[in-house]
């Protein structure tokens, strides 16, 4: 029986259910039941680990928040050029939120975030971590000779992460295509400035 074995499923899984279930109902419609029945746990389970379905969003909040710093290093393990590793970072959030309901749904959480002083570090660090990410990245590529001498990648970082959250709300709206294609087309018009003409090193050495 599932309130035999209270341990065999571990907190990561039973937060990873948790996104699944906001995704397709939201915050407001997500329950205890619904994630335990999601993981093959009963109520009480999840009542004993996160105490109250708020302690269970915050506990997603958190663990999203410690999680966010290593999402550059999968990245960039999995990628051999700076700006390929950067388009997947910027990507990766679209694969939680395959339509425009799911969407709607995750930005529901991100209301709370905005609203409530006890989830707004954990999204705060979350957003902080990217731009670390993407500042990093992006001065990857100026090393490589990917992006013009002279790019303020400080700058470039603000640009890519604005016009990424812009790309997915305008996708919801719009409903155009995948938010996966979106992303990609947003970042490709940011980044198209400041990339570094093919022959340039060629024409310096003539």
């Amino acid at each position: 029986m599932a309130a035999g074995r209270p341990r065999g499923i571990d907190d990561a899984a039973i937060l990873r259910a948790t996104v699944d279930v906001i995704g397709r109902v939201g915050p407001v419609g997500l329950t205890l039941a619904a994630v335990a029945s999601e993981v093959g746990l009963v109520p009480g389970t999840l009542v004993q680990r996160f105490g109250s379905k708020r302690g269970l969003l915050l506990a997603l909040a958190e663990r999203a928040a410690n999680d966010a710093d290593a999402l550059l290093g999968r990245v960039r393990a999995e990628h051999a050029a700076a700006l390929a590793a950067l388009a997947a970072l910027i990507v990766a959030p679209a694969g939680s939120m395959a339509t425009p309901e799911t969407f709607a749904n995750h930005l529901a959480f991100l209301c709370i975030d905005l609203t409530d002083p006890e989830f707004r570090p954990f999204a705060l660090a979350v957003h902080q971590a990217q731009r670390r990410a993407v500042e990093a990245l992006l001065a990857q590529a100026l090393l490589a000779g990917d992006l013009r001498p002279g790019t303020n990648v400080a700058a470039l970082a603000r640009s890519v992460q604005a016009i990424a959250s812009g790309a997915g709300l305008i996708w919801a709206l719009d409903r155009q295509g995948s938010l996966e294609r979106r992303l990609r087309q947003a970042l490709d018009s940011v980044l198209s400035p400041h990339l570094r003409p093919l022959g340039t090193d060629d024409l310096e050495e003539s």
